[in-house]
């Protein structure tokens, strides 16, 4: 059986979701709060919230890099496109809704807006088309800024800028435990970016806020495992940070990727959607590489536009306050064919995964 079978190996799931029975509290309400769309969809494709006792609940976070990108910054890069550049981006971004339009509804007006597999396919269009000004919108979490990063360091063609939209996970978790009547009891961290980031900056998750906090795979076990260290941690109430990925995610996390982000990116505050503006919690280019920089290049200014249309509650979706099928246009109004909310837009989007999966379970 190879390593994948294993991790997705049904008795192997039957024995740890018996343990999370045996272990997990009878009289008290848990909630363990993921901040990853992947997690998402792996626990409601493989209906995993069925296998847990009524009383333990898992909770989606901002774990969607789509979701979060505020409408600002897709009337950005609408207002690059309407001057004339062409906006290469993430298939996942075009049906993204601005304040006005989205990058879909500005491409069906004539912009030349392009879907990119990755950034160097934007540089390669840059490079055979030297007479136009290409912009890649650079939007996701840690697990794609170092490939931006790359980019920006190899001293792209002029003809070529970024609109970063590169967002951080960490700040998004903390100021999840500053939200109002939210219970979070622990925290699955996500794995890809912790590939890329390590675990220290989780550590101040058990040490400040006394929050378990598990950093977990994408396999259905690998995500009942993490349930289970948890609920153990729970228990025996000693918050502490640990690492169920270690086949992937070690300590120290990626040490040429951290270099690269570092050397391209400064941190910066910056909006969410959804969220409203979180310190510390985005990259934007170093000022010495401002020659990249879409917004100087195109001299962008836009206001601050709606990021939540009236009826859509995707920013309660997005901090895990309500469910998807508790929001009042989901699968009405709002559907994967005609998204209202971000949060129905991307793959990774929470209300997207729930439309689109027929095995979940509340």
């Amino acid at each position: 059986m190879t390593e994948k079978l294993r991790f997705r190996e049904p008795e192997l799931a039957k024995n740890i979701a018996q343990k999370i029975d045996k272990i997990a509290p009878k009289d008290e309400l848990v909630k363990f709060c993921h901040v990853c769309g992947t997690h998402e969809w792996t626990i409601t494709h493989y209906g995993l919230r069925s296998l847990l006792p009524s009383n333990v609940q898992v909770i989606a976070g901002p774990g969607c890099p789509v979701c979060i990108v505020p409408a600002a910054e897709i009337d950005e890069a609408v207002q690059i496109a309407q001057k004339g550049a062409v906006i290469t981006c993430f298939g996942d971004v075009l049906r993204v809704p601005g304040s006005q339009k989205s990058l879909l509804e500005a491409k069906a007006d004539g912009a030349d807006v392009r879907i990119v597999y990755g950034v160097s396919d934007a540089v390669r269009m840059a490079n055979i088309e030297p007479n136009k000004e290409f912009v890649f919108f650079a939007v996701g979490f840690e697990t794609t800024a170092p490939t931006t990063a790359v980019e920006i360091l190899k001293n792209p063609p002029c003809n070529f800028s970024f609109l970063a939209s590169h967002r951080l996970i960490p700040p998004a978790m903390e100021l999840l435990l500053g939200v109002g009547d939210l219970q979070i009891d622990g925290f699955i961290a996500p794995g890809h970016v912790s590939v890329i980031i390590g675990l220290k900056p989780y550590e101040l998750f058990p040490r400040v806020y006394r929050m378990p906090t598990v950093v977990a795979g994408f396999e259905p076990n690998d995500v009942l495992m993490g349930i289970y260290m948890l609920l153990k941690q729970h228990k025996e109430k000693k918050p502490r940070l640990e690492n169920e990925y270690s086949r992937m995610v070690k300590r120290e996390g990626n040490l040429k990727a951290l270099d690269v982000i570092d050397k391209a990116f400064k941190v910066s505050a910056s909006n969410w959607r959804g969220i409203g503006r979180l310190p510390d919690s985005a990259l934007k280019l170093q000022d010495n590489f401002e020659e990249y920089n879409a917004n100087t290049k195109f001299d962008v200014h836009v206001k601050e536009g709606r990021d939540i249309l009236l009826g859509c509650e995707c920013h309660l979706v997005i901090i895990g306050k309500i469910k998807p099928d508790e929001c009042q246009m989901f699968m009405k109004a709002c559907t994967p064919q005609k998204p209202i909310g971000a949060c129905m837009v991307s793959s990774e989007g929470t209300c997207r995964v729930w439309a689109t999966t027929s095995t979940r379970s509340n």
